[in-house]
């Protein structure tokens, strides 16, 4: 690790809690729009579906719009729980639009970054769409950290495509040899950064521990700095 200079996060589950974040926003829209639903029920069967969307739209399989109306059509199905189409995209709309207010971040995130701003050089690289990463950043408080910002949108392709790493070192002025990755998906983040030549740190926050997991892990975010 001595010879890193550049650090590149990604971040969605590793350094902004997606999932805390999300279910407040979801029970915002769900009292704002008198949805008669147990929200424990739907966010349970929500976020496999959603995991599951994402991953597609990662394999170019599903467009953006598709995933954010699909994503919620297929959850309220699967409570059967009647609703509309509009209703549907409202929320979806509004989902996005609403979702960076809401700013918890992991344990340990502002420190780890506080840790490595005077050593490192420190960017972003994510799947999340444009529109709305930057905001859940200021809203953070973690914006002023990176240097560059890199989302699959501005380039035309996603996490694992070995283009957004080459574009990342591009912009970043970095190369593979002085660069790291530190994410929470082993396809995207780790196994994306490892087959472009970049270092890795796999974020293990839930503590999966998959089998035949040979990667450099962590288990909170504070543990990177026995690590950098």
């Amino acid at each position: 690790m001595a010879r890193i200079k550049h650090v590149f996060f990604d971040l969605d589950h590793t350094l902004w809690d997606f999932e805390k974040n999300s279910d407040l926003t979801f029970q915002e829209l769900f009292k704002k729009y008198q949805i008669d639903l147990d929200i424990a029920i739907f966010l349970e069967v929500y976020k496999p579906i959603n995991f599951k969307y994402w991953r597609l739209y990662r394999q170019e399989k599903v467009s953006k719009e598709q995933l954010r109306y699909q994503r919620l059509k297929e959850a309220f199905d699967a409570v059967h729980f009647s609703i509309s189409d509009e209703l549907i995209d409202t929320l979806a709309i509004q989902y996005i639009k609403l979702m960076p207010n809401f700013n918890h971040l992991f344990d340990g995130a502002i420190d780890i970054l506080n840790y490595l701003k005077d050593t490192y050089q420190l960017h972003i690289i994510t799947n999340g769409f444009e529109e709305v990463q930057t905001k859940k950043m200021k809203s953070s408080k973690i914006y002023h950290y990176f240097d560059q910002v890199i989302t699959s949108e501005s380039v035309g392709v996603k996490k694992p495509n070995p283009l957004i790493f080459k574009h990342a070192l591009s912009v970043a002025k970095a190369t593979k040899e002085n660069s790291i990755m530190i994410g929470d998906s082993i396809e995207a983040d780790i196994e994306g950064a490892i087959n472009f030549g970049f270092k890795a740190i796999y974020c293990d926050f839930e503590n999966t521990n998959p089998k035949g997991n040979t990667f450099v892990t962590v288990r909170a975010l504070h543990e990177i700095k026995q690590l950098l």
